[in-house]
């Protein structure tokens, strides 16, 4: 089952990364949306004497059009949690306004969600719902609508264990996991590097 999951990850990072920034092929549309398809051709070029970008700069996009240019990295991340009955975890990445997302997530038993924002700036527990209710998977695109941390709440409202994977890819500069017990664990995350 395991090796299935990391194939099946593997396979979307490559159809909708690796395909569209090296070779410019791209067979679900992902590397147009997420602005990866120009990188085929531009790998080696030189950087106009113009442009204001870095690499280590804030992930907001630049809108050229229908293309966003991403200052950051794209990045990609896959975890895992396990909720003993009635234990909540949030997990939540830290995201410019504008940044993008690719998401999909799975519990092998219901659990209950809440995805959310916490904007810059805002007094603590201040946070903005997207999406809550209950369920056992969800998959989708997100695109932040202001800067902040955003992600998920979920919790086991049941007796037994839930185990809750999630995978994501995106333009997002670090994690953290908020467990019931309320410590915080960053996470670092790589970037893909696509050369």
């Amino acid at each position: 089952m395991t090796t299935a999951v990391a194939m099946a990850v593997a396979g979307v990072i490559l159809a909708t990364v690796v395909l569209p920034a090296e070779y410019g092929i791209d067979p679900l549309g992902a590397g147009a949306a997420l602005g990866l398809t120009p990188l085929a051709g531009l790998v080696d070029a030189p950087v106009d004497a113009g442009e204001t970008r870095k690499a280590d700069g804030p992930a907001a996009p630049q809108q050229e059009g229908p293309i966003g240019r991403h200052a950051a990295e794209y990045r990609t991340d896959a975890t895992q949690f396990v909720l003993g009955p009635y234990e909540y975890v949030e997990y939540k990445y830290r995201l410019e306004q504008g940044a993008t997302m690719l998401y999909s997530w799975a519990a092998d038993g219901g659990v209950l969600h809440d995805f959310h924002g916490e904007r810059d700036g805002a007094p603590a527990n201040a946070s903005e719902s997207f999406d809550k209710r209950g369920r056992r998977q969800d998959h989708g695109t997100f695109t932040a609508p202001f800067a902040g941390i955003h992600g998920w709440f979920w919790e086991n409202p049941g007796g037994d264990t839930v185990t809750v994977r999630l995978s994501s890819a995106g333009f997002y500069a670090s994690a953290v996991e908020i467990r019931f017990d309320k410590t915080r664990h960053p996470r670092e995350l790589t970037p893909v590097n696509v050369r």
